[in-house]
């Protein structure tokens, strides 16, 4: 089993994760140690909402400190009034863990009124994985832990597409929508990385326009994607672009657009690294609790770079290609956005050579070459 680099939190914690990063293994193997309930059980979760207070009862004579484990909390949002009770009153710590923040919110609206901390867990990372780490492998079939170590990845990720599918369904009462819902899901999935215009998505969907937002909607409550909005450096700026949404694991973006079965072609690479770059960038952000919200960069006649956001020390801009060999063309845009922001920006390419280089825009590292001083804590402070 490989170690994962979430730490166990001191105090009471909410442990978000996309369904297969392998919440409930961390809890056991690496979560602190305490009174634990799996609410997948579904007698164990039948018989809390069946009895509002139960779980104050049971637990209402506990020392205070006393670690609590509630696995799938959002089986019952009805427990966080008592999980409330319980740290209130009798100073208990919890560590709730979820695919969804959604029917939390509609179950008990603030989550706590932030008494919990909110923690997450992503699909495998290159440090985790270390020397097993392929990149190519990693973006034909990502890394979440099951694919990892499934002989027959593709069929596992087809599986997993299927059931996220009809238990999304299921639970968000989507049925009379079922079949714009999976159109919607594959048209999503082949635009992952790409400026996102609803209204085209909504037109090859079939369905509305406010369909779409909503569906859009459902992918960020269930942890399956995120925005990466445009830079603007004022809020009051005029927004020069539309999001990008990109799917947390390249593996499963590439099972909803039913491509599991097949080897990577040239037209997808570009954006299944980026979406793997992106993907170990905000895992190693959330694992050491640094805020920095993520952008990608667009001046008004289209010149772009991947990936920027500000730290402590200035900026940092990213272009990412899938590419062996570095065309200077590549560096258009890290040019582009120093010209702009002036020095303050560190530019920087990462592609798929086998050497780094020193070019006008900025230097070019390998791809492993990045993952190394990414985790090795020398790029982001």
């Amino acid at each position: 089993m490989l170690n994962r680099l979430l730490s166990s939190p001191k105090t009471s914690a909410f442990l978000f994760g996309p369904r297969g990063t392998g919440k409930s293994t961390w809890l056991k193997a690496q979560g602190p140690r305490g009174i634990s309930y799996d609410l997948l059980d579904a007698q164990k979760a039948l018989r809390f909402a069946k009895e509002p207070g139960l779980l104050y009862r049971e637990l209402a004579g506990e020392k205070p400190g006393t670690w609590v484990i509630l696995d799938e909390i959002q089986k019952v949002p009805a427990l966080l009034d008592d999980v409330h009770r319980l740290m209130e009153e009798k100073r208990l710590r919890f560590l709730m863990s979820g695919s969804s923040a959604r029917k939390l919110r509609r179950g008990a609206a603030n989550l706590l009124g932030g008494r919990a901390i909110q923690l997450g867990l992503f699909p495998l990372v290159s440090r985790e994985l270390g020397n097993l780490f392929h990149v190519e492998r990693a973006m034909r079939y990502g890394t979440l832990p099951m694919s990892w170590q499934s002989e027959d990845p593709g069929t596992f990720l087809r599986g997993y597409a299927q059931t996220y599918l009809q238990e999304e369904v299921k639970s968000e009462a989507l049925t009379r929508q079922l079949g714009g819902f999976a159109r919607f899901l594959e048209v999503a999935a082949r635009q992952n990385g790409q400026v996102t215009n609803v209204s085209n998505i909504a037109r090859d969907a079939l369905v509305a326009r406010t369909t779409v937002q909503g569906f859009f909607e459902i992918l960020i409550d269930t942890l399956m994607g995120y925005w990466l909005p445009a830079w603007k450096l004022k809020r009051s700026t005029k927004q020069i672009a539309h999001p990008k949404f990109y799917f947390f694991d390249p593996g499963v973006c590439r099972a909803l657009m039913e491509r599991a079965a097949y080897p990577v072609q040239p037209e997808e690479r570009g954006f299944l690294l980026e979406s793997l770059v992106l993907n170990e960038l905000r895992a190693y952000l959330s694992y050491h609790r640094l805020h920095y919200p993520l952008f990608f960069w667009r001046s008004p006649d289209d010149v772009e770079v991947d990936i920027l956001f500000e730290t402590k020390k200035g900026y940092l801009a990213l272009e990412i290609k899938s590419s062996p060999r570095w065309d200077e063309r590549f560096g258009k845009g890290l040019t582009r956005v120093r010209e702009e922001m002036g020095t303050k920006v560190k530019c920087l390419g990462v592609f798929l050579g086998d050497r780094d280089l020193k070019t006008p825009h900025g230097d070019v590292w390998t791809l492993s070459h990045f993952l190394t001083r990414l985790w090795n804590g020398e790029l982001i402070e």
